[in-house]
């Protein structure tokens, strides 16, 4: 049962109140309470990071388990789960992968117009985070298609029409103090694929075939070669030990020996790693994920295929190219004359009905109509792979934290709200979000598609990753929203024993964003990020049951606050944002994403008031498809565009509105962030 809050008046709740405190001092009351609703929680955690719930991830019977379980704790906690064309679930379908077509080719026509046709899985892969599509073009070499101030591999080629030859990862990889070495630069940044691919895209490449760099094929191999040493010194020494061992001594000697096992089994596992002898893998398909937006055809060849053009084109072979780059670190980009590329790649969309979860408590009196809404995302990131921490693993993704935790938040206050005699002064909708980790599309496509309309939804409150209390510390985002937040979420977190990290921001990494670009007031709790993020080890035993009672005591006195007002908070435009896209500095724009949209372009829900793109007229809808010089396929090419420009620069903006097109012109201010 929740907190018992008396509903009746000022000297009757003042006289309750004192009773309550005098029982929490003795230990009777609060202490007790909160144990107990620190055990329900708990068992809601626990069952949603089972591993039979198999991450939560979209497109899993796991997924679906969860919502199903939303559903039934909404319906026992009182809730009126039947305001969804009859039901809880609020459905959709996206696309949540790609899957290899049947048209795949690729070849290579010289000078004398020649083709050599490459074979699949031999020469070449298509990679799935290109682009369906057919072409027949001159092919350029583009280096490591790097975009930088000190190094540029794209500054003096015209890829206009053409197909892009980029090698991967950055050059003078071996230096410890290069430019793109970490921490002396942005290497991760320069050496994506996805960044390399955008890059010549907006250059107006129409494909991209991307080859292994040599070097770290060395460098696997000699770093093999002196592990493989080390293990052999070390099975030496092991058998040494071993063999001068008292054999009167059985426990020495058993220990003994289970070093010498161990030994042997660390060479033979290195020499299962030497044995295919690939210093040139393609990569599989699937392998960066898929494409958001617009694109182009995609592959990975080998450099062998490579050097066929190189040698024959500009006399160096690629590793002879690297080393020429790595001497000066000057680009050696340049057309490769008489070769182009033909091909096509084929890829079908991998499409999954997903569904949000919304369970309504009306209610009573003449602000019955206004709305709160209270929301966690229900989804995690599966079995692992596309938004995983832990490269190649294939186990199971429990997210506890991140975010069984703020649905047991999320049922809890449901409970509590509904258990009370009296109806809430305002409406509260509770709404599990689906597909967060995929960009925050549950609460997208729910702004899109209120079920009860926004101009009366006075309030967000979100919860995401309430589990890991440390220190008494919580993060709220949003306290810059309305003018009273900042106060009232500073009281009631004192009154719980919390320290509170105050971010005014409205826009930050979770589904608060999608309630705040619509202009209503929010709150985002977050007790931190930790090691077990996006990780198989962010599992049920590491939960702070304890804070995330308190925290939901908080969120509970914020929200009766916010219910029983005379005035709805008041929206408040905040400039700044807490990242939610790439970091760095880059000059100010102001635009608000839509991360919901599949359209090619990047598509805009709203701008920033008093922003760049709010001056030149840029508004929610638009799509913008040219900035400056650039093509733009999506939000990764808008954000690596805007990064070649200066504050006070002038731009001219493409956008389509209304199926039309529309050209701005936008000047740039001061970065924010």
């Amino acid at each position: 049962m929740g907190r018992l809050r008396p509903l009746c008046l000022f000297p009757c709740r003042l006289a309750c109140a004192l009773v309550l405190f005098a029982l929490a001092a003795t230990g009777l009351y609060g202490e007790e309470l909160r144990n107990a609703v620190a055990e329900r929680m708990m068992d809601h955690v626990k069952f949603l990071a089972s591993d039979e719930l198999e991450g939560r991830g979209v497109g899993t019977k796991g997924l679906d388990r969860a919502a199903e379980f939303v559903r039934d704790e909404f319906e026992k906690a009182g809730l009126d789960v039947t305001r969804v064309d009859g039901g809880a679930f609020q459905p959709f379908t996206m696309t949540t992968d790609v899957a290899l077509g049947e048209k795949n080719e690729l070849a290579l026509i010289g000078p004398s117009a020649e083709a050599i046709e490459l074979k699949y899985d031999k020469d070449f892969r298509t990679c799935s985070f290109g682009d369906s599509g057919e072409f027949e073009a001159d092919l350029v070499f583009a280096g490591y298609a790097i975009e930088d101030d000190e190094y540029n591999d794209l500054k003096d080629v015209d890829l206009k029409g053409k197909v892009a030859l980029v090698v991967r990862r950055v050059p003078q990889q071996a230096l410890e103090d290069g430019p793109f070495s970490t921490p002396h630069g942005p290497s991760a940044r320069h050496a994506s694929l996805l960044t390399k691919v955008s890059n010549v895209f907006r250059k107006g490449a129409v494909a991209v075939l991307i080859v292994n760099d040599p070097y770290t094929s060395r460098a696997d191999a000699e770093r093999l070669t002196t592990q493989t040493g080390e293990a052999h010194q070390r099975l030496f020494g092991a058998a040494e030990a071993f063999e001068a061992a008292d054999p009167k001594n059985a426990e020495e000697a058993a220990e003994l020996r289970k070093k010498l096992l161990e030994a042997v089994a660390h060479l033979r596992a290195l020499a299962e790693q030497a044995k295919p002898a690939d210093d040139d893998p393609l990569v599989e398909f699937g392998y960066g994920g898929r494409a958001r937006g617009k694109s182009v055809p995609v592959f990975h060849i080998t450099r062998d295929a490579a050097d066929r053009i190189l040698v024959a084109a500009a006399g160096r072979t690629l590793e002879q190219i690297e080393a020429d780059i790595d001497s000066d670190l000057k680009p050696r980009s340049a057309p490769l004359s008489g070769w182009k590329a033909r091909g096509a790649a084929s890829l079908k969309p991998v499409e999954a009905q997903v569904k949000n979860v919304i369970g309504v408590l009306e209610g009573d009196g003449p602000l019955a109509d206004e709305t709160v809404v209270i929301g966690a995302h229900y989804d995690h990131v599966g079995m692992g792979g596309t938004g995983s921490l832990a490269p190649g693993s294939n186990a199971v993704h429990n997210g506890a934290d991140d975010n069984a935790s703020g649905v047991a938040g999320l049922i809890e206050l449901a409970r509590r709200f509904a258990a009370r005699e009296q109806k809430p002064a305002r409406r509260l909708v509770f709404i599990a979000f689906t597909a967060e980790e995929r960009g925050l599309i549950g609460s997208a496509h729910y702004v899109k598609e209120p079920l009860v309309p926004l101009e009366n939804t006075i309030a967000m409150f979100n919860m995401d990753m309430i589990g890991r209390l440390r220190d008494d510390k919580l993060t709220v985002f949003g306290t810059g929203t309305a003018p009273h937040w900042k106060d009232a979420v500073v009281e009631t977190a004192r009154a719980q024993g919390l320290e509170t990290v105050l971010k005014p921001e409205g826009f930050g990494p979770s589904d608060h964003s999608s309630f705040y670009g619509k202009k209503i007031p929010v709150l985002h709790f977050f007790t931190n990020n930790h090691a077990d993020y996006h990780r198989p080890s962010d599992d049920w035993d590491k939960i702070n049951a304890d804070g995330m009672a308190r925290v939901i005591a908080m969120l509970e006195d914020l929200i009766e606050q916010t219910l029983t007002a005379k005035e709805r908070p008041q929206y408040i435009e905040i400039k700044e944002r807490a990242e939610i896209a790439r970091t760095g500095s880059r000059p100010y724009f102001g635009s608000i994403p839509d991360f919901g949209s599949e359209t090619p372009g990047y598509a805009l829900q709203g701008v920033a008031k008093d922003s760049p793109a709010e001056q030149a007229g840029l508004k929610g809808g638009d799509v913008i498809v040219q900035f400056g010089d650039s093509k733009i396929g999506s939000l990764n090419d808008f954000d690596l565009a805007l990064r070649n420009y200066e504050p006070g620069d002038e731009v001219d903006v493409v956008v389509t509105r209304d199926g039309s097109p529309l050209k701005l012109k936008v000047t740039l201010g001061r970065p924010r962030n």
